[in-house]
């Protein structure tokens, strides 16, 4: 693999059947079925393509026609993604935990001409949003049943779709080849932790820039026989990019896992050799080991303490270590280390990190039991990822330089700008929008953050999520969140405070701590309960004082309030990506945070 034929790649319908013709019988993409992995050769999902792409064509898809695909995480995805590119058709990928409302107004905001809707749950949602847009005309059922009563919609079942011939060789070829890389690829709508969600245009060559730049990212490790577990929703652009198309550029194997409940089976059974998640993930991978060997305790657990600390030390020495350190180290390699990679898999040449900012120690955890983190950086707007961390020099506290063919400058008032080919072509049918947002080429990311001396990218935080208190001051609180998670008390925290005299915060109980206090002290592990049990209260202000006294007198939290419930997917809480919606918890406990500032005395 080299840069020309990235290069030469006009778009991801080409890449794809270019790929395919090479590689033929080789598997692509592998889904469970039965309890068992089971693959989808590249030929063959170039045939299903191909005749997706006829189907829709003879349903009356035209060229820049939108549509809309529902699914989970599962072969038929890239299938219907690489189908609908070439038909003409732009794809636009919504979350499987979208409501009915949610799929009004992407259907109608789009446009869409067509859906394709994966389970019979997800129809459930998707059926009563496609009797209110006007534009569809037609929903393709991957798992179908019996049919809804007859409407203005034209259903079909997917299997029924792809015995439809494929068109003549020369046709698609020439559908495919009038493809240009500035031509947009798919609208995928940001995830909305604030506001309405809106369509981000993406072009061919944007991402297929982003994987050019992951190639060389990830050159120095090797980038050959790879083998991806895609673990993030599809219909993200992180995911999209970096778990589907960058694989496919490289020739790589991926699988799909089940679902965090299931990642470990599903490492172990894979054994990927890159992987990327969210910081959430890794912060309850941290949480479940840490659990598990305190379990263990004594010598199991003093040999792994000690990996930990030798493994900080070493980074934080460059990676040198005295004689009698690094003879230790290289005893604990064998009897720690490699236990935790083979939990891991065994294989892994990297654990890329993005969706959110990462909190170092978490990271270097991680980096101390030998599985390397990538954090990187980036926006739905640009393709998505603008940084990342080289495998050969980790600064955990950064994102990393900028990636290959992506430029990084920091404007007077401290926000990041992107250019180059990764940057979005706009938002959809908001030219104030996006006049506002790329301007003479560079995208205003609405982040704030510096270069160090290396050229290394330092985020400090969103430019609308920092809290200005009524003293003046300005407040990061992504960080000061990431030092109470790791607190193994807290489960979720969100710190509030804007125009407000210090930090108050609303805090989620870690379940398991919950759950064990509960049955030492004999109470009853309701969490409406114990958020009235002035001991339990006690539990978790220490917490939040252990984390305070490593803050400045204006970073500390002064009081909090105990949520009923996790902030979730489910509950509009979190987005898909697992970053908190701070206004949508607001809406739900900003009388009780702000009734926080009426009380007298510490954070009991």
């Amino acid at each position: 693999m080299d840069d020309a034929r990235y290069l030469d790649w006009q778009s991801l319908p080409a890449m794809f059947f270019d790929q395919a013709e090479r590689l033929g019988d080789r598997p692509m993409v592998w889904g469970k079925i039965d309890g068992d992995y089971r693959p989808l050769s590249w030929r063959d999902a170039a045939s299903q393509a191909i005749r997706l792409a006829a189907g829709l064509r003879a349903a009356g898809l035209q060229d820049g026609d939108r549509v809309v695909l529902v699914s989970e995480s599962r072969p038929e995805w890239p299938v219907a993604d690489l189908g609908i590119m070439a038909a003409g058709g732009l794809t636009v990928p919504a979350y499987t935990t979208n409501t009915t409302d949610d799929h009004v107004h992407i259907l109608g905001d789009s446009g869409a001409a067509a859906a394709i809707v994966s389970t019979p749950a997800l129809f459930e949602r998707l059926w009563p949003a496609a009797q209110q847009v006007s534009s569809l005309k037609h929903v393709i059922r991957i798992d179908a049943d019996d049919p809804p009563a007859a409407s203005g919609v034209t259903l079909h079942r997917w299997d029924d779709v792809l015995t439809t011939p494929p068109v003549p060789p020369e046709i698609l070829a020439a559908r495919v080849g009038r493809l240009r890389r500035d031509d947009v690829a798919c609208l995928i709508y940001t995830s909305g932790t604030s506001g309405r969600p809106r369509g981000v245009m993406l072009t061919h060559g944007g991402i297929l820039s982003n994987c050019l730049g992951a190639y060389h990212l990830l050159a120095s490790v090797g980038v050959e026989e790879e083998v991806f577990l895609s673990f993030l929703p599809l219909s993200h652009a992180y995911e999209h990019t970096a778990g589907l198309f960058f694989p496919m550029t490289v020739g790589a194997e991926i699988y799909y896992a089940e679902g965090v409940e299931h990642l470990g089976r599903n490492l172990t059974e894979v054994r990927p050799t890159i992987m990327t998640a969210v910081p959430r993930l890794y912060e309850v991978l941290l949480q479940r080991i840490s659990r598990e060997v305190d379990r263990q305790g004594g010598l199991r657990k003093a040999l792994f303490n000690k990996a930990v600390a030798l493994g900080r030390k070493r980074y934080d020495r460059g990676g040198s270590l005295g004689p009698i350190d690094a003879a230790l180290d290289w005893l604990l390699d064998r009897l720690v280390r490699a236990k935790v990679a083979q939990r891991f898999g065994g294989r892994l040449k990297g654990l890329v990190s993005g969706g959110a900012p990462l909190n170092p120690d978490v990271g270097l955890f991680f980096h101390a039991l030998g599985l390397r983190v990538l954090q990187g950086y980036g926006q739905t707007e640009n393709s998505p990822v603008a940084s990342c961390n080289i495998p050969q020099r980790v600064k955990m506290h950064t994102v990393g330089p900028p990636l290959h063919g992506a430029e990084i400058k920091i404007a007077e008032d401290g926000e990041i700008l992107i250019r180059g080919e990764l940057v979005m072509k706009g938002y959809w049918n908001d030219p104030e929008g996006t006049a506002k947002a790329v301007r003479e080429g560079w995208l205003h990311t609405g982040d704030i953050g510096r270069l160090d001396e290396d050229g290394y990218l330092l985020i400090t935080d969103r430019k609308k999520d920092i809290i200005v208190n009524s003293g003046g001051d300005n407040i990061a609180p992504a960080r000061i969140e990431g030092l109470l998670a790791l607190q193994p008390e807290i489960g979720q925290p969100m710190v509030f405070g804007d125009r407000r005299p210090y930090l108050v915060a609303l805090i989620v109980a870690d379940a398991d701590f919950t759950k064990s206090w509960a049955r030492q002290n004999g109470r009853s592990d309701d969490i409406e309960t114990l958020a009235e049990d002035p001991h339990f209260r006690e539990a978790i202000a220490d917490a939040v004082e252990r984390v305070n006294r490593g803050l400045s007198q204006i970073e500390r939290v002064r009081r909090f309030a105990l949520a009923e419930e996790p902030f979730t997917i489910e509950n509009g809480q979190m987005t898909p990506t697992l970053k908190i919606r701070r206004h949508v918890i607001l809406e739900r406990y900003g009388d009780r945070l702000t009734a926080l500032y009426e009380r007298d005395g510490k954070a009991t």
